[in-house]
């Protein structure tokens, strides 16, 4: 691999912590970009050459001194991560509960994440802790019951709505966050759009639970209120259940439903479409929000 590679990588890695879409996180002099470099041996190559691939690391998230969660994730933007898992989980209503959030080394190459939470959804939170270890940002791990891992559903508002005529843009904003995934072809993405079309923000992370966590944490600490979620992945269950519990009413997601994303999908009343692409999509839910479909 040349040189031109490695500073076009180099070079995307600090474009994208200067936008704001990839954000190291520094603790103890340590800077954390997302990525590193490895030697990699090809096929018809006589020489090793050096590839680009994403870090996944474990994020505990720790609230009132108490190990609640560990998940896999890319080591960026994780106070916004701990803040939208907080909402998604119904850990806290609102992000007043959360008075205070610390990032930190931990041990074995891992990350802390310290959060102190109002006494009383602190209390609540002891009432059903559950012990959950995800693979890549699967929150449905761990559950000590099936009864916990289909929640009871959250109907949202019916008062936003989205102009078709913007629907390409919007789908090209995930090009715009997947920073770290035009490098290393390793990370989901997740980006809130406005009523007008127009781009707010966007999280991106090697799990796609975590990168809507973070891009969730990222639309309550600036206050977006309406608009419309954009995922690069599936829409499975959970991610339906996350965006309801935090009151989104539209959702675009690239690639294929669940059958039990729909119906929840139908249930909260939320605007479900997938399969997107530029001149095409399949609206399971609620088509009545989309302008000009």
């Amino acid at each position: 691999m040349g040189c031109a590679y490695l500073n076009k990588a180099e070079h995307a890695l600090s474009t994208a912590i200067e936008a704001g879409t990839c954000m190291p996180v520094s603790m103890g002099g340590v800077e954390r970009l997302g990525a590193r470099e490895v030697e990699v041996f090809r096929m018809n190559a006589d020489e090793p050459a050096l590839d680009w691939v994403a870090e996944e690391v474990p994020v505990a998230l720790v609230y009132n001194g108490i190990s609640h969660a560990v998940m896999m994730a890319s080591p960026s933007m994780l106070e916004e991560f701990a803040l939208g898992f907080s909402l998604a989980e119904g850990i806290i209503p609102d992000a007043s509960h959360l008075y205070a959030c610390e990032v930190r080394e931990a041990c074995r190459g891992g990350i802390e994440v310290d959060l102190t939470i109002s006494s009383e959804c602190f209390w609540k939170l002891k009432d059903r802790r559950r012990s959950m270890t995800g693979r890549t940002g699967c929150g449905i791990c761990g559950v000590e019951s099936l009864g916990e891992a289909v929640r009871e559903k959250r109907v949202v508002p019916h008062e936003q709505t989205f102009p078709m005529a913007a629907y390409a843009d919007a789908l090209g904003y995930l090009e715009r966050v997947e920073r770290l995934g035009g490098i290393t072809g390793c990370t989901h993405a997740a980006v809130w759009v406005r009523p007008d079309g127009s781009f707010a923000g966007g999280a991106e992370d090697v799990g796609r639970h975590v990168a809507l966590d973070k891009l969730l944490g990222l639309r309550a600490r600036r206050g977006w209120r309406d608009g419309a979620l954009v995922i690069s992945s599936r829409a499975s269950y959970e991610m339906v259940q996350k965006a309801a519990m935090c009151g989104v009413e539209i959702i675009f997601a690239v690639s294929a439903p669940t059958a039990l994303a729909v119906e929840l999908a139908r249930e909260c009343g939320i605007t479900l479409a997938a399969f997107c692409r530029r001149s095409r999509a399949n609206v399971y839910s609620h088509p009545e929000r989309l302008i000009g479909l």
